[in-house]
């Protein structure tokens, strides 16, 4: 739904039933070496809007993720140890993939850091800043982020 910012879209896979909300932007990072797919998100997904992924080299959202308005999701931080230089000029740092599986949900104003993986029918609350893995089926809350309880088998709608 526009308006949609796209950076780098030989680099983004989107599957179908999609939903990408207006004010969102996706940015594959303009580097040597970057070939094939870096974002990817699968079938059925529904990013609801104003939301960020900014990536280097992997981001993967598998099938039937949820997430709420203004998450934002890198795979890389900005350098920022060069005192002589303005941070913007530093370029990036710190590159690491990041999974977000099958069917989680990701809550309003959610942070996914470089290097996480979010489980399978996981939720992370609103607010959260995540730089811990998620295991599958469980709740994470707060910043930094800490898992508070896991979904049992049977109070799950779905398995994977």
């Amino acid at each position: 739904m526009p308006p949609l910012r796209l950076i780098g879209e030989k680099h983004i896979a989107i599957g179908s039933g999609v939903f990408i909300g207006p004010g969102s932007w996706l940015q594959v990072m303009h580097q040597s070496g970057v070939s094939g797919t870096v974002i990817s998100i699968g079938d059925g997904t529904s990013i609801v809007g104003d939301c960020v992924i900014s990536a280097a080299k992997s981001v993967r959202i598998e099938k039937h993720v949820l997430m709420a308005r203004n998450v934002y999701i890198s795979d890389h931080i900005h350098k920022y140890t060069q005192t002589d230089r303005p941070i913007m000029e530093q370029g990036i740092d710190k590159i690491s993939p990041v999974w977000i599986k099958t069917g989680a949900w990701l809550g309003q104003n959610v942070v996914i850091c470089p290097g996480v993986t979010i489980g399978a029918g996981s939720v992370v609350g609103a607010n959260s800043v995540v730089n811990i893995n998620v295991p599958d089926y469980c709740i994470a809350v707060g910043s930094p982020a800490r898992i508070v309880k896991m979904i049992r088998k049977e109070d799950r709608a779905f398995s994977v």
